[in-house]
């Protein structure tokens, strides 16, 4: 009589379906690596804990009983489902294996995803990525809770229990009316903002705080124009309207010049600029695996973007 509260073992099932497969004792010890003594060994205690004969043996022939015809498609689903599970802890060992959730802040994502996307896909194609695209405070809350694993932020952040990784560096560009007579200038003064109707991004983007920063560092107070935008994209169409001037960051030159028509001019160094960087809980453990993703993607923004790398 069979006991309900017996627990199979892995290897007595290993066996049972081995010798289920290959009729032939010596045949399916050599097939998972075991000695013929330790293969039956491990058969009988699965019968013995069971109640029931699997294999029936004579000197002829090796063959499955009824009971275990019957029950070999259930120890194949409990060996499947352990070598599944073994595959999941593996990826969840290793981040840069399954789902990895990765926040960018709204002046990064549009402008870096289409490179990131691709070269990860293509050095790590057993990663999937979540894009998750949030102000920084808020990014930098859903990592404080596990909802997020990693974020592409400005540095520094100054958030405790987080390490960060710094990525590249890039230039910020002032952003013209079409026309402007400050136009395709490559030696602009910061101090030359304090002239000029600033556009600024709404409270939560730390472009808006980095903007004021230059026009502090600069020793100038800003003029404020009357319009803020909740976007990027948005406030380089109020620019091209006439609405004011406004930063943008190196990477998204490309995109929001070509889509929008509107003039640039480039500061005098030392330039202004930003960090952006990779951050992530210093109590996942996973730094090493996170380098290694923060240099494929310094790899791909640099040559997609001619960017300073940060080493």
């Amino acid at each position: 009589m069979t006991d309900i509260s017996y627990q199979p073992t892995l290897a007595g099932l290993r066996a049972f379906a081995a010798v289920a497969e290959k009729h032939h004792f010596s045949l399916a010890a050599a097939g998972l690596g075991l000695s013929q003594s330790t293969l039956s060994q491990a058969l009988s205690s699965l019968e013995a804990g069971l109640g029931v004969q699997l294999i029936e043996r004579s000197t002829r022939r090796v063959f499955l009983t009824p009971e275990g015809q019957q029950l070999l498609a259930y120890a194949h689903a409990v060996l499947d489902a352990a070598a599944q599970f073994s595959a999941a802890a593996a990826g969840v060992a290793d981040p840069l294996q399954g789902t990895m959730r990765l926040g960018l802040i709204p002046t990064v994502a549009p402008y870096v995803l289409p490179a990131v996307l691709a070269g990860v896909s293509e050095r790590l194609p057993e990663l999937n990525l979540r894009v998750i695209e949030d102000q920084t405070e808020r990014l930098l809350t859903g990592l404080r809770e596990g909802a997020v694993d990693a974020a592409l932020l400005a540095l520094p952040t100054d958030a405790g229990g987080m390490t960060e990784i710094p990525i590249y560096d890039e230039d910020f560009v002032l952003a013209l009316p079409p026309g402007h007579a400050l136009a395709g200038k490559r030696r602009v003064p910061p101090a030359a903002l304090a002239d000029l109707p600033l556009l600024l991004l709404d409270e939560g983007h730390c472009l808006r705080d980095q903007a004021l920063d230059i026009c502090r560092n600069a020793g100038v107070r800003a003029q404020l124009a009357n319009t803020r935008a909740a976007s990027l994209a948005t406030a380089v169409q109020c620019v091209t309207g006439g609405l004011g001037v406004t930063l943008i960051p190196q990477t998204a030159v490309e995109v929001e010049a070509e889509r929008s028509g509107l003039a640039l001019a480039y500061f005098a160094a030392p330039r202004p600029g930003r960090r952006i960087g990779l951050v992530f809980r210093t109590s996942s453990g996973r730094e090493e695996s996170y380098r290694r993703l923060a240099d494929i993607i310094g790899d791909v923004i640099a040559a997609r973007h001619q960017i300073d790398r940060v080493r």
